[in-house]
């Protein structure tokens, strides 16, 4: 981990080198100055100044550290950077180990901060020398935009300020007002129960722009150029800027300033040429069409003109009004301030601007432009005398599909609208559910289904609909918890068969998910029955998937694949709002991996994560990070899948990662470690394992098991190995993996290598035996005709079938697998014909080092090394200017070093912002910088080869 130094900062100058006496905020400086007197007499506490941008914020959190500076009392201060938010903690420690006066013992807590797996203690040491410092005088920590800070600078800020409640340390945070993430909400919640002391700031009224006014020009202002002035609308940021644009064209008369001409052309603001270009291409695109519109739009308007659906549009919407640019108005989308709309525009070259200009006209009458905006007239579809209820339920589910964020908030507010004992309560609740997790909101989800449960006379129909609903949160996050939750609501009296058939279908997959398939495929069958008397179509789509699972236990891969594309393929037809349970082409992604089509699973991964991150659906982007994870793994770009899993875990908000993360990220950042050597971080997901190993579904403990048999091995322990997997070989044939307790068909050779080198012959012959079945049984599958031979070798330790795995590899995108089948023909060489055993070392070390597997490379260097040959260790594919860095890597540093901010980047690399961040902070610690000042220096000395 870095600490950027730089987020420390001033509040700079306004533009022309103007720094403007504070006016119009007397009352919120006499409450601070309040709060620092009471701090002085051992009051500490928490003030949080809150308002939108430009609002003056940074200049009351300055003037506040002024004040207390004045007292004597010790100020720490820090800031967040949105472009930098992949540095954790950065923002806290910026202020508290670099500013001018540091913590004591700052180094040791320097060294703590990078240093990985010493988080927990580095926050144990900032507690003591904290309450150490408070003993010798009063602190101010000052925390400036809070809403960039990154999670884990959240969750330090929390756990200080509430253990240090009883010292005289008065923190200070800002935070930007409106749309917030929901980690900074949640840290807001926390703080005002903990009683922080809240200050809004607001527009300024027209006598402290008067006084601004005089302070700038130096005269009071006249009735123009008060005109003028009024355009700011009181924001200070607007206001000096405008101002400075003034000051050449005013002139002095009788004390009075007055222009000379007509108003002048809009301002520079800075700032808001920053927000801009930290926008994407699609939302910047967006922004500089609502100017050219004259400053309103609808959502709709802009879609044909650039070439995207109105839900592709909803992202960069989402973006816009972040960015505090635009605002959502009735049905339109209008600029924050007009002022900004025009300093938009006037950046636009003229062609460019007349062009979106004729683009942004209003349709004609009967035009198909239909806007998405806040709640207006009755929503299409609302019967005649709805209630405003019945019209935003309406809504929500015509904007489940595309707006899922917008669905929440409308089904939010018709549940407000709907008493506590209406009957149809429940039904809102559990049709509220599953919006609020698609949008990332999981744990106010599960909140809200088990209050709503607990209720007294709920009713048969309306405890399904509240099973179901909770069944289907559950299904990513406890496969046991959603098969608890499906069958109690399906054994209710009583309820509507459609409810009860969809019911069984979410026990089905959620029994399948669990690695219970023999139960999943009774309770398939009465679900197809009954969902079939119903004309449940989305009910088919899942059972269809649990089809395909089943097919695939019993290795029957033609089958299953048939299954899941038609599955996918209904869902697709239905569309994503219908979906009971995760997306379905999910389910034929990890298919695809399995039997190595990488590429197909790739595509998929990919086209999952872009279509889902275009609609705001915060859930299913996690879960297609996850499986592209496992792709990435099993394609041997190992560190694309770390990160990839690292952006996952990074998203997951709301909930405690579950089962779902247990066999994607905890298995492949393991395996990750593994490959790389990483002993401490694979102790850490060892002790998950653990964990694991006791969970209430099968597949969890299967996963566990044989994470902690890789684990073993990696120790050098391969009779601990097999006794790891006891419990999972003597599983009931039914429900045991269909390899054998493996998760992947590759791993049946490294299975067979655990056994041999433990003496446990039975095991590897039955590893063997499964893996030459199912070659047999789909033998239009190379890759796994390729991990049979390879198994086979090595139980008979016979180079001939070691050879035409080798081979069978060759057209197999696993290259791990095709690196250990040559190591495995190199050794066996090697004993005899140590010449011929040379090129087998070489091809399977270059697959390894590009791979990133730096363990596995260094045993072929050993081994070339025994036969007589020396191999420097090398980089191959990685960029000369940059060796410490992986390609990936280099690819991001090199973008971000041309001033890319990391959505732009995740843009242009097609990758996540997370996954961006997650290189981002590993290559800042690699060329330990702190900054992207530091790293665009760098990078212009080393590509430029000086």
């Amino acid at each position: 981990m870095s600490v950027n130094r730089a987020t420390t900062r001033t509040v700079p100058e306004e533009p022309g080198g103007v720094r403007t006496p504070l006016c119009g905020r007397d009352a919120e400086l006499a409450f601070i100055e309040a709060r620092l007197d009471a701090l002085g007499r051992g009051e500490g506490g928490i003030i949080r100044v809150e308002g939108p941008a430009g609002i003056g914020r940074s200049r009351i959190l300055a003037e506040a550290a002024a004040a207390a500076r004045r007292r004597g009392t010790r100020v720490f201060e820090g800031a967040a950077d949105p472009d930098e938010q992949f540095v954790p903690l950065g923002p806290l420690l910026g202020g508290l180990l670099f500013g001018e006066e540091p913590l004591s013992d700052a180094g040791r807590l320097r060294d703590l901060a990078t240093t990985p797996g010493r988080r927990f203690w580095l926050l144990q040491e900032l507690g003591d020398r904290l309450r150490e410092t408070a003993r010798n005088g009063t602190l101010l920590v000052v925390l400036d935009d809070l809403q960039w800070c990154d999670d884990l600078t959240l969750l330090t800020f929390n756990t200080l300020a509430a253990g240090l409640s009883s010292h005289a340390i008065l923190w200070l945070v800002a935070v930007r007002g409106g749309s917030v993430p929901s980690g900074v909400r949640t840290t807001l919640d926390r703080i005002r129960q903990a009683g922080a002391h809240e200050l809004t700031l607001g527009a300024l009224d027209d006598r402290a722009t008067a006084r601004i006014a005089e302070d700038v020009l130096g005269a009071a202002p006249g009735p123009d150029v008060r005109r003028v002035v009024r355009r700011a609308d009181g924001v200070p940021q607007l206001l000096v800027a405008l101002l400075g644009s003034l000051r050449e064209a005013v002139t002095i008369e009788n004390g009075t300033a007055g222009l000379t001409a007509g108003p002048p052309a809009p301002p520079e603001i800075p700032s808001v040429v920053r927000r801009l270009g930290r926008l994407s291409d699609g939302a910047r695109a967006l922004v500089q069409r609502a100017a050219a519109a004259g400053g309103s739009v609808t959502v709709a308007l802009p879609a044909e003109p650039l070439g995207r659906s109105s839900a592709a549009l909803i992202a960069a919407v989402r973006e816009s009004i972040d960015a505090d640019l635009l605002v959502e108005s009735g049905d339109h989308l209008v600029f924050r301030h007009d002022l900004i709309r025009e300093v938009v525009e006037a950046g636009l070259p003229v062609s460019p601007r007349q062009t979106l200009r004729g683009e942004a006209a209003e349709p004609p009458p009967g035009s198909a432009a239909s806007p998405v905006g806040r709640p207006g007239p009755p929503a299409a579809g609302a019967p005649a005398g709805a209630t405003e209820a019945d019209r935003l339920r309406t809504a929500a589910a015509e904007l489940a599909a595309t707006a899922p964020g917008a669905a929440a908030e409308r089904s939010l507010k018709a549940l407000e609208l709907t008493p506590a004992a209406a009957p149809e309560r429940p039904r809102v609740v559990a049709e509220t559910i599953p919006l609020l997790w698609q949008t990332g909101r999981a744990a106010q989800a599960r909140e809200l289904g088990a209050a709503a449960l607990a209720a007294d006379a709920l009713g048969p129909e309306g405890e399904a609909h509240l099973r179901l609903a909770l069944a289907r949160l559950a299904t990513p996050f406890d496969f046991s918890e959603a098969v608890r939750q499906a069958r109690a609501g399906a054994a209710l009296p009583g309820i509507p068969l459609d409810v009860r058939g969809r019911l069984l279908a979410v026990l089905a997959v959620g029994l399948s998910i669990s690695g219970e398939h023999a139960a999943a495929e009774q309770v398939a069958a009465e679900a197809w029955e009954t969902a079939a008397a119903a004309g449940d179509r989305s009910a088919e789509a899942t059972l269809t998937t649990v089809r395909s699972a089943a097919s695939f236990h019993r290795m029957d891969l033609t089958e299953a694949f048939r299954q899941a594309e038609r599955a996918a393929a209904l869902a697709d037809a239905l569309g994503v709002s219908t979906s009971l349970w995760v997306p379905e082409a999910l389910w034929h992604a990890l298919l695809a991996n399995t039997t190595g089509r990488s590429a197909e699973a790739l595509a998929a991964a990919d086209e999952g994560i872009r279509i889902t991150r275009e609609q705001g659906r915060t859930a299913a982007t996690g879960m297609w990070l996850m499986t592209r994870s496992r792709v990435l793994l099993e394609a041997g770009r190992l560190t694309d899948a770390r990160a990839d899993a690292e952006a996952a875990s990074a998203t997951s908000e709301g909930l405690p990662p579950g089962n779902l993360s247990d066999v994607t990220l905890r298995y492949v950042l393991m395996r990750v470690a593994l490959h790389t050597g990483d002993r401490r971080t694979a102790r850490a997901y060892a002790a998950e394992a653990r964990r694991m190993r006791n969970d209430g579904a099968p597949v969890v403990r299967h996963f566990g098991s044989w994470m902690l048999a890789l684990m073993a091995d990696f120790e050098g322990r391969p009779d601990r190995a097999m006794a790891e997997l006891d419990e999972v070989m003597a599983s009931p044939a039914a429900n045991r993996p269909a390899y054998a307790g493996l998760v992947d068909p590759a791993d049946a050779p490294v299975l067979v290598r655990l056994a041999l080198r433990a003496g446990a012959l039975e095991r590897a012959a039955q590893a063997v035996a499964l893996a030459e079945r199912l070659a047999g049984l789909n033998p239009g599958l190379t890759f796994l005709a390729a991990t049979a031979a390879h198994a086979r070798g090595l139980l008979d330790n016979d180079l001939a079938p070691l050879v035409r795995a080798v081979r069978l590899y060759e057209d197999c995108p696993r290259p791990l697998a095709r690196a250990s089948a040559l190591e495995d023909a190199g050794r066996k060489l090697a004993a005899t014909r140590r010449p011929e055993a040379v090129p087998y070392f070489d091809t399977a070390l270059a697959l390894y080092a590009r791979a990133g597997a730096e363990r596995d490379a260094a045993r072929v260097r050993r081994r070339l090394r025994a036969a007589g040959v020396r191999r420097r260790p090398s980089a191959p594919g990685l960029s000369g200017a940059w060796p410490e860095l992986t390609a990936a890597e280099t690819r991001v540093v090199r973008l971000v070093a041309r001033g890319l901010t990391n959505r732009q980047a995740a843009e242009h690399l097609s990758l996540s912002p997370h996954t961006v961040g997650s290189h981002l902070r590993r290559a800042f610690t690699k060329l330990d910088l702190t900054s992207r000042v530091e790293l665009t220096r760098l990078a212009r000395h080393r590509d430029s080869g000086a």
